[in-house]
């Protein structure tokens, strides 16, 4: 009997920490879009750009793969952002069939201000955590995404 209350109870908790971070998600993606208004991208634009940032050079199939989305729309987004000078095409000096998305200097900027500018709104957020609180809730997130992986 006990350990049934036990699994209910956990259960209740899971849900709660599901519905949080549901809830967290969503506002983080609103946050994100407000901030993006700001600049000429598109939210899958920005998704592409910090793929290519912290992943380097990649191909449109791997950039695919990565964002969710067929070829066919992720060389619509890749041509856009080409347009926009956020990256250009790099073709491989051994294989010329190997086209290789870079992001370029501009591409750069914008993903590092709206980064900073995200890590300015956390920052606000957390003001009322203490440094503690802070440390442990960095350290259950890193372990949960780690997990997750």
């Amino acid at each position: 009997m006990k350990l049934e209350n036990s699994q209910t109870a956990n259960g209740d908790i899971v849900a709660n920490i599901e519905k949080d971070l549901r809830y967290i998600s969503g506002i983080i993606k609103q946050k994100g879009r407000e901030m993006l208004s700001n600049y000429t991208i598109t939210p899958p634009q920005f998704i592409a750009l910090q793929w290519l940032f912290e992943d380097g050079d990649m191909t449109i199939g791997e950039l695919s793969t990565k964002m969710y989305l067929a070829c066919s729309t992720t060389t619509d987004l890749v041509d856009r952002m080409e347009k926009n000078l956020l990256v250009e095409r790099v073709k491989n000096p051994n294989d010329r069939r190997v086209v290789r998305i870079h992001l370029l200097e501009e591409g750069k900027r914008i993903i590092d201000e709206v980064i900073k500018k995200r890590q300015v709104y956390l920052e606000e957020v957390l003001v009322d955590f203490t440094p503690e609180e802070i440390h442990v809730l960095q350290k259950s997130l890193t372990k949960l995404h780690q997990e997750m992986r």
